[in-house]
């Protein structure tokens, strides 16, 4: 890939500042500012940081490195740093930040040299190793919802998040332009500058939740796919932080409004650039590849959980019935179900997977869907019958996890995910997602006091 900037010319292009980024185990980017005039000498070695980053939860707490139980960083090995090695391909423009670039790197252990094995763009880029290893090239797309308000971040975190929220949009207004044309210069901005820093944005759109919002991005290689993703949600935030507003990635961050997904679509093309999912004389023109891919994704899908729903919250929108995928379930055009087919030519017949909210790990969750895809095509995999009508009128899936901890169990002892990834990182996605549900199991919340408080 083409550098979108010449690192040896920065300067010249207004830029002083490089942030070299990789995403952490919740997909938030993380790594060093470095001067400019410096960045061409580290693209060798790298910029180092404490693997302490792939241990933290979400608060950055110190439980599971203080424990011991992580092999990767502990108070027993001393917590270690690895190098950032930069991916010269992806070096942008951040034209949110004025005269900063970006730049997605990988980490490294500096006395091997060998790849960081729990970090997500590492098992992305596996996984993609995978796929050319049979000839094939994934394409992929993501659509992401979030609730935007117009409250100070600064004020709602120092009150604990118990003003009133003051949603962007007061009624539901999905796709409705009057609505959006409110916000137009806010939004042309994001456009403009994601435009500007190589984030090419397909379309935009008011949601029907009050408040939400949606982007998607152009149709590509999943791990720029998964790159954009990272740096849309930082653009995002750091632009609405600009304008004195609140955003929110949140799976469902209100009670009375539906929750913010992010829908993955998937193709396959061959070798000479064909449709690998498209048979013309095929029942709605799917090839027995696209059958067997959709099977994976099903049959795979409730011990990836714990990537696709990583927090408590995710669950308040999977457990609803709306619309958020709906067990192991598949259709064509058919909103309700949890894989559906979508796009009328060759090159726009695909999978959009529903499961996955907003507040996922893009890097984890393309590579879990990619994953699954792949072991359904090599095994020749034959789906479930296919869904007709409301999925939701079926019975439960009692396969699929309804809560954190038993998404954690079935990740952990999931045959497939352990020969995927091995056992130390498996052991180590499990520790995580087990100390979110302590923590929350622990935390006396708003709600127990409005339902319990002066009623037992």
């Amino acid at each position: 890939m083409t550098p979108l900037l010449d690192p040896l010319q920065l300067e010249g292009a207004g830029i002083h500042t490089v942030i070299v980024a990789t995403p952490d185990l919740q997909g938030r980017l993380v790594g060093r500012r470095v001067p400019a005039e410096r960045f061409p000498g580290i693209l060798e070695c790298g910029v180092e940081i404490c693997t302490c980053a792939w241990a933290w939860d979400v608060e950055q707490s110190f439980d599971l490195i203080g424990a011991g139980v992580l092999a990767v960083c502990s108070m027993h090995n001393g917590a270690p740093d690895v190098a950032l090695i930069p991916d010269v391909g992806t070096l942008r423009r951040a034209a949110w930040l004025q005269g900063v670039a970006i730049c997605m790197a990988d980490p490294v252990w500096p006395t091997t040299g060998e790849p960081l094995d729990i970090s997500p763009r590492v098992l992305l880029k596996k996984e993609l190793a995978r796929y050319r290893d049979m000839g094939y090239s994934p394409q992929a797309g993501t659509e992401l919802e979030f609730y935007l308000f117009a409250n100070n971040p600064r004020a709602l975190r120092k009150s604990d998040f118990r003003d009133d929220l003051d949603p962007t949009t007061l009624t539901p207004s999905d796709f409705m332009i009057h609505e959006g044309n409110g916000y137009e210069p806010f939004f042309q901005k994001l456009r403009r500058d994601l435009r500007d820093s190589g984030i090419e944005v397909e379309a935009g759109q008011s949601e029907w939740g009050t408040g939400q919002w949606e982007m998607t991005f152009a149709y590509g290689d999943p791990l720029e796919m998964a790159d954009r993703h990272a740096l849309y949600k930082l653009a995002v935030r750091d632009s609405a932080v600009a304008a004195g507003m609140s955003v929110t990635f949140m799976a469902r961050p209100l009670n009375d409004q539906p929750g913010s997904s992010c829908h993955v679509h998937l193709s396959l093309l061959d070798d000479a650039g064909g449709s690998v999912f498209w048979n013309a004389d095929a029942e709605h023109r799917m090839s027995d590849t696209l059958r067997s891919a959709v099977a994976g994704m099903l049959e795979h899908t409730p011990a990836f959980m714990a990537w696709y729903a990583p927090t408590v919250n995710s669950y308040r929108r999977t457990n609803s019935q709306e619309i958020a995928g709906y067990g192991r379930t598949w259709a064509v055009q058919n909103r309700s179900v949890s894989a559906r087919i979508v796009g009328h030519t060759s090159s726009a017949l695909r999978v959009e997977y529903r499961i996955p909210g907003a507040d996922t790990n893009p890097y984890l969750t393309l590579g879990g869907v990619l994953a699954s895809a792949r072991d359904g095509i090599a095994r020749s995999a034959t789906p479930p019958a296919m869904t007709v009508g409301n999925a939701y009128d079926g019975e439960i899936d009692a396969a699929m996890p309804t809560q954190l901890a038993e998404a954690a169990e079935m990740f952990a002892t999931s045959d497939f995910v352990r020969r995927l990834i091995g056992e130390e990182n498996t052991s180590h996605f499990r520790h995580l997602a087990e100390l979110e549900w302590r923590v929350y199991q622990s935390t006396v919340t708003q709600w127990d006091l409005q339902r319990y408080f002066d009623r037992i």
